[in-house]
């Protein structure tokens, strides 16, 4: 008999869930992330606020076979225990969501339990979903000394705000399909700015590409962000980028790098290969939709 069980205080959900996901620390960069910031409480900036997660598990007598976790508006994260997919699970968790009015937006997670969950869900509920990315995650423990080293990795900084709003969109619209125009709220940019954790690749004092590390856990750290603007593409900068901020998080104590690429994009997908990463995991994004009538 499967249980299902949402949480509203997210230390309870820490304690039951934290041990769960960190069985894959590095395929649970995402879900595993998160749940540590809203653990830590240090920062309730925009989706990182607990009171306004999505928390659940399922379990039967053998314990925990399922967790999951949604931080509005982003995609609920489902995560199959040792991703061992339980049928009376996903079931389970698919009623306690729609029992309880939970309307998720889309589903991010290991590619079959995702394509599960989406095939489960819509079909109860009624609407259509759509893959929107195919995914590979990638991790690194040791960064290939034979990548060419090209200008200075350095922090991000209050000047940098005369062009980084233009990169960020560059990136949503790159990565993401988004409108390429910036953010009018210069507050979203200093954020990124005051967290330390945006990174600027310089070449003779000119920044050429960018890279964030992100969702610091136990002994991995994610990094993200890659973007080079298209006058500056085909130099190697953002394999220096990458290369070099790389290094720096295993400098920092962390024995891998985690990250995720999109799987129609060859040409990153090679890059992080040579640069040393390793293929972990694939994942999908995808998107619900109501059915047309």
């Amino acid at each position: 008999m499967m249980e299902f069980k949402q949480y509203q205080d997210v230390q309870s959900f820490y304690e039951d869930a934290y041990p769960i996901l960190m069985g894959h620390e590095a395929q649970n960069l995402i879900p595993l992330g998160n749940l540590i910031i809203g653990h830590a409480g240090k920062d309730k900036t925009g989706w990182r606020d607990p009171a306004d997660w999505f928390m659940a598990t399922v379990s039967d007598q053998g314990g925990i076979r399922l967790t999951a976790l949604m931080t509005p508006p982003w995609n609920i994260t489902p995560y199959a225990t040792n991703n061992e997919i339980n049928s009376p699970a996903l079931s389970a968790l698919v009623q306690g969501i729609l029992d309880r009015g939970i309307n998720p937006p889309g589903v991010l997670g290991e590619a079959v339990l995702a394509q599960s969950f989406a095939e489960s869900y819509c079909a109860a509920k009624g609407i259509s979903y759509h893959i929107h990315t195919r995914m590979r995650q990638y991790e690194l423990k040791q960064v290939n000394p034979a990548v060419p080293q090209i200008g200075t990795l350095r922090l991000a900084e209050e000047k940098d705000l005369a062009f980084l709003p233009y990169w960020v969109a560059g990136f949503q619209h790159d990565c993401h399909g988004k409108p390429s125009t910036p953010d009018g709220d210069p507050q979203h940019y200093r954020y990124q700015i005051d967290t330390g954790r945006l990174f600027i690749l310089e070449l003779e004092g000119t920044p050429v590409s960018m890279a964030m590390m992100n969702r610091e856990m136990q002994s991995v750290c994610g990094l993200s962000q890659v973007y080079t603007p298209p006058y500056f593409r085909g130099k190697g900068y953002a394999s220096s980028c990458v290369a070099a901020l790389s290094q720096k998080i295993l400098d920092r104590g962390y024995t891998s790098s985690v990250l995720y690429t999109d799987l129609d994009n060859p040409t990153s997908n090679s890059i992080y290969q040579k640069i040393g990463y390793v293929p972990i995991c694939d994942s999908l994004d995808i998107r619900f939709s109501l059915l047309s009538t």
